[in-house]
């Protein structure tokens, strides 16, 4: 299981060295590894091949008794992080139907941060032929009162445990217990929204792309289903794993940003946009170290800031490019390999106000907080059909 189950492939982009040792450690082991893209390949790789490849590895696996059919539940998840920090979570289903990323409409589940459409069109050919899906979408509820996850754990020891192993790559360790009742724990949620009256179910706290690919790709399937057939096809739910905001493991880590071959005068244009009394973000550079920059004191309009300055600048200097970084040392190392590169050092976001935020049909730029530190990421294990 240690090397069946491998992190979220959107996590370490600019550091490939972790996914060609993952690779290393798989071997010709059963793996996730071998059903998804790592996006630290996608420039590099044969994306036609690769993606042919993970579906002849899925359907592979799918006879061979790799993934076995557990029938309906939920799975109850404690992960322990290489952080010493125990996030509790509810792997379930969610109806895209109840779901969108578009500003203005009328729906549970909402994204909480912006789309970039044009991520979603490289996602959709892996999905389009897959029998299954590998979810790494992590939504938090708002259950200040911790009534659903915290009972369901207290109770532990009388759920069957499906799963229990250590997680490759300093993942830190996870232990699986299915929920047979699960008819219980949805009528639980359904209090919880009654009380609640922000008119949200749940909003996407990491993930939010490959959420978004499920929901097009289930808008494709359905143009071409009678009505009744809409009513229960596999593709129609999407699987991910339910947080209450309100957990102890739950932390909003910022996600930094590093520009690569910028010009000269960069930095001095980003200086003179920023504005505000807060000091805590600050640039570096491998010939000039770092330098702090003045921010807004509410973080979400630093990022609004400091994004839209990036946007306008990678649109007038094509040659340049950006990645989003996780942890403030890799940010830093990444900076000194690259001659030309400009690191930016984000603040984190309070957890507190980000339903408030969503509930008011407002979105935070993307790539505005991360869920833990990258190492504490969603692993690929539990899967879910897709096909009718």
């Amino acid at each position: 299981m240690t090397a069946y189950a491998v992190i979220a492939c959107d996590q370490f982009t600019s550091q490939r060295s972790y996914w060609d040792d993952l690779n290393k450690m798989v071997g010709e082991k059963p793996s996730t590894l071998r059903m998804i893209f790592p996006e630290a390949y996608l420039e590099t790789s044969d994306n036609t091949k690769y993606i042919k490849d993970i579906n002849a590895n899925i359907k592979k696996y799918l006879a061979d008794g790799v993934l076995e059919d557990v029938g309906p539940c939920f799975v109850l998840v404690e992960r322990i992080t290489s952080y010493k920090t125990r996030r509790l979570g509810l792997i379930l289903a969610i109806d895209l139907e109840d779901y969108s990323y578009q500003r203005g409409s009328q729906c549970s589940i909402k994204a909480s941060e912006a789309t970039i459409i044009e991520r979603i069109p490289p996602r959709l050919k892996i999905r389009k032929d897959a029998p299954i899906e590998l979810p790494h979408t992590l939504v938090l509820f708002d259950d200040s009162k911790k009534t659903i996850v915290e009972p369901l754990y207290a109770n532990k020891d009388k759920l069957p445990l499906l799963y229990d192993f250590e997680l490759n790559q300093e993942g830190g360790h996870i232990r699986g217990y299915r929920i047979d009742d699960t008819k219980r724990v949805i009528r639980l949620f359904e209090q919880l929204y009654k009380e609640n009256n922000n008119g949200l179910n749940f909003i996407v706290g990491d993930g939010n792309h490959s959420l978004a690919t499920a929901k097009e790709h289930w808008e494709q399937i359905k143009a071409h289903l009678k009505p009744q057939e809409r009513e229960n096809h596999p593709a129609r739910f999407a699987l991910v794993e339910a947080n209450n905001i309100y957990d102890e493991g739950i932390n909003f880590e910022p996600i930094h940003r590093v520009l690569f071959n910028v010009d000269s005068n960069f930095e001095k244009k980003l200086l003179s946009v920023c504005h505000g009394s807060d000091q805590g973000c600050y640039i570096f550079n491998s010939k000039k170290g770092k330098k702090a920059i003045n921010t807004p004191s509410n973080a979400a309009e630093t990022y609004k800031m400091i994004q839209t300055f990036i946007d306008a600048y990678l649109k007038e200097n094509p040659k340049s490019s950006v990645d989003f970084i996780h942890d403030e040392s890799s940010l830093i190392n990444i900076a000194k390999e690259n001659p030309n590169s400009v690191a930016i050092k984000m603040p984190a976001l309070g957890k507190n106000d980000i339903f408030a935020f969503v509930s008011q049909d407002a979105v935070l730029p993307r790539k505005s907080f991360s869920m833990g530190h990258a190492s504490e990421k969603r692993y690929y294990l539990e899967a879910k059909s897709i096909r009718g």
